[in-house]
Parts: structure tokens; C-alpha cells; sequence
């Protein structure tokens, strides 16, 4: 087996109730699915509406600087914990262990039995599609505060970027399996590319 990074335990498991949400899913299956979408894309993309309309709403930086805050917190919290297992069957999150040491965990529905999909092609599109592009904007818009040299605004934009592109990271881990190390795939892929060319 490959060697592991000890500051990392990642791990193939099944998530809580896989079984029982797969069948309520066909039961609501049409209910389930515009909540799941609109709470993954309702908080970043409010987020950044209010970044890019806040200047022409209100003079208070203070109200806006909360009002961004608030809604990356909470998108960052529904995306972790709610829409990633939900829409895909995706989860992460750190566990201290009893000797105090950190260890991420990475976990990803098992397929079932039947080896079909528990969540539709539609549905990981979207949630693939919300979890990248909202990044790549706040990076965008963290160079356009910096080469316009709005300061104040340059920590609103940089926990844009932090608190989305770790929701980024960790689906990331969690996609590329269990036992994969992310430099040596990356390394991988170019590499193979290179020699395409």
C-alpha cells in the first residue's frame, strides 16, 4: 500500500443512512432536489452579489463587510455539511483524536449493491459546478482589490477565497479516492499530457 501522510487519515466509508436516503430520495426525489440546489448556490452566489452591489446599496463598508461574512459562513457550513453528502455523496471534516493529534478524514459514499448511482449527473454537475467557479470569481476579485489598491477590501475578498477554496480542497480529496495523494496525481496528469504533446 502507499504511504500516507500522518497528519492525514482518509477513508472510504459509507455515510450515515446512505441506504434509507437513497430510498426517501425516490419517494421526493423532485422536492429534495431544488432545495439541495438552491441552498448550494443561494449563499455564494448572494455572497457575491453583495460584493459586487454593495458600494451602490449602502456606504456602510462595516454592514457590507458583515453581510459577505455572514453569507460565506453559511455557505461554507451548508456546502460541508449538508449539499456535498447530499447532492454527491461527499463529506470531509477534522477529528482530534484521544492523544490530541489532528486527523482529516475524507469520506465518500460506497455505490450500492445494485452498482448504480445515488445521486444524478444533473445534480453533481451543479454541485461541481458551484464549488469551482465561485472560487475562481473571489480570486478574481481579490486581484481586482489588490491592482485597484482597495485595501479594506482585500479581507473581504481573501475569506471569499479561503472558505470556498477549502470546500474546494476537501471535495477534491474526497473525489480523487481514498488512498491518492493529490501532488502525485497532479504530477501524474501533467506528465501525461507532456508526453501527449
Amino acid at each position: 500500500s502507499p504511504p500516507q501522510d500522518s497528519s492525514d487519515d482518509i477513508e472510504d466509508v459509507s455515510l450515515f443512512d446512505a441506504d434509507d436516503d437513497v430510498s426517501r430520495r425516490s419517494k421526493k426525489s423532485k422536492i429534495r432536489l431544488v432545495w439541495h440546489h438552491f441552498f448550494h448556490l443561494f449563499f455564494r452566489v448572494s455572497a457575491i452579489v453583495v460584493y459586487l452591489l454593495c458600494e451602490l446599496l449602502t456606504s456602510s463598508f462595516i454592514a457590507c463587510m458583515v453581510t459577505i461574512i455572514l453569507l460565506l459562513s453559511c455557505d461554507f457550513w451548508a456546502v460541508k455539511n449538508v449539499t456535498g453528502r447530499l447532492m454527491v455523496g461527499l463529506r470531509w471534516w477534522n477529528q482530534v483524536d484521544d492523544d490530541g493529534r489532528s486527523h482529516w478524514v475524507f469520506e465518500a459514499r460506497k455505490v450500492s449493491a445494485q452498482g448504480g448511482k445515488t445521486s444524478s449527473e444533473a445534480e453533481s454537475r451543479i454541485f461541481w459546478l458551484g464549488l469551482i467557479t465561485c472560487p475562481m470569481i473571489w480570486v478574481i476579485f481579490a486581484f481586482s482589490a489588490l491592482f485597484s489598491f482597495k485595501v479594506k477590501w482585500l479581507a473581504v475578498v481573501v475569506m471569499g477565497v479561503v472558505l470556498q477554496g477549502a470546500n474546494l480542497y476537501g471535495y477534491i480529496r474526497c473525489k480523487v479516492g481514498s488512498r491518492k495523494n493529490l501532488t502525485s496525481m497532479a504530477t501524474s496528469y501533467l506528465g501525461k499530457q507532456f508526453l501527449r504533446q
